[in-house]
């Protein structure tokens, strides 16, 4: 195993024990969920992020529907790929109620994540993802607030990004219900979005 994927298979495990500290006072509108109960945490209200459609989002456009929330690059070689597909193979397994189910993925790259690119490869899953970008101040308070780790590592002469491989659901309301860790599987993540779908 690379170093690299050592270290995300580290600070998704780190990650995941620190959301079930935030998770701790579990809702009970959500039974045997496969994820973590967020429900109640204090971390991620909102963004303020300029989409790939070119309007400025906030959570609050997508009420109605459940959002799902991943941040990433798009030089990503395997964790965001992965993600993304699963994203949506899991809008096929909902059937109708995917037309409910709204993903966007944040960048952790701007530098190089212009909105062609970034709409290019979120387009190339499902042409209803959504991609997110700000500048570098922009981009680094949003991760904060969604306590979401990310560093520029260099490679020869370009770099990669290390970052946090988790999920983020969000119910019809925008309240965040379920975070999920990448290892788990796409009926993993189909369960727990119908429950925040039933909500």
């Amino acid at each position: 195993m690379s170093i690299s994927l050592k270290r995300r298979h580290l600070l998704t495990a780190m990650t995941a024990f620190s959301f079930a500290l935030y998770g701790c006072s579990r809702s009970d509108e959500l039974e045997n969920i496969r994820g973590i109960d967020m429900s109640g945490a204090d971390i991620g209200h909102d963004f303020l992020l300029t989409g790939t459609d070119g309007k400025q989002h906030a959570l609050a456009d997508f009420k109605g529907q459940a959002v799902l929330i991943f941040f990433g690059f798009t030089q990503c070689p395997d964790v965001c790929p992965t993600a993304l597909f699963r994203a949506a193979e899991v809008k096929k397994m909902l059937g109708d109620d995917g037309d409910q189910l709204q993903v966007l993925f944040v960048t952790v790259d701007p530098e190089r994540d212009t909105p062609e690119v970034l709409q290019a490869y979120v387009s190339a899953f499902d042409p209803s993802f959504l991609g997110l970008y700000g500048d570098l101040a922009q981009t680094r308070k949003t991760a904060s607030d969604f306590k979401v780790y990310y560093e520029k590592v260099p490679t020869g002469s370009s770099y990669t990004m290390d970052h946090t491989a988790i999920t983020y659901v969000y119910d019809k309301d925008g309240q965040l219900r379920v975070a999920l860790r990448h290892t788990q599987s796409v009926e993993d993540y189909a369960a727990d979005i119908r429950q925040v779908l039933s909500l």
